[in-house]
């Protein structure tokens, strides 16, 4: 069961398929979409969501192959911003992926939800490794994996949204995290 997360301005709730409304009125945007895999159909049909959400996402996680929240500001824990997701099924190199509605962009926020769910990926499921791959033109997620002190250990072409791309595969491992999270004294 994948439990709710807090960060200091965040609440992560596992997604829920009565999250389908507010997702499918959030995701549906060209900045967010185009550097995700291109498994996300685009143009994004009306039902997008709500059949991501009850065919692919909850039965991914009743598996206990995947974990998957919400993002909600806890001073408006009731309306969705994004969503952050951890994978163990879909390779060794696509453990994490997330996005933000774009009114949330540049504010720290999903460095936030990113930090939360690696200290989940390792501290709670015990995983060795996470490696995250990005699309080389996508600064911004690339930023994020800077700040968490990844690395980029492969660059490859991948297939998103937006067509064909290089992409790196990012990579921390349990022992490189947890020297970073520790306490300095």
């Amino acid at each position: 069961m994948t439990p709710v997360l807090e960060t200091p301005r965040l609440v992560l709730r596992p997604l829920a398929l009565e999250d389908a409304d507010q997702i499918q009125d959030l995701f549906p945007h060209w900045e967010i979409v185009r550097y995700l895999a291109n498994v996300v159909p685009w143009p994004y049909p009306p039902d997008g969501a709500l059949t991501y959400i009850r065919d692919l996402a909850l039965p991914a996680v009743a598996r206990g192959d995947e974990w998957l929240w919400t993002l909600r500001l806890k001073t408006e824990p009731d309306r969705i911003i994004g969503a952050i997701a951890l994978n163990d099924t879909r390779g060794a190199d696509t453990n994490r992926g997330f996005w933000l509605g774009l009114s949330w962009h540049g504010r720290g926020l999903m460095t936030e939800a990113a930090d939360a769910v690696t200290d989940y990926w390792f501290d709670v499921l015990g995983r060795p490794v996470l490696r995250v791959p990005k699309a080389v033109t996508n600064t911004a997620s690339r930023r994020i994996s800077e700040k968490q002190g990844m690395r980029v250990v492969a660059v490859e072409e991948r297939d998103h949204v937006s067509g064909r791309h290089p992409a790196e595969i990012w990579e921390i491992t349990a022992e490189e995290w947890r020297r970073r999270r520790a306490p300095r004294g």
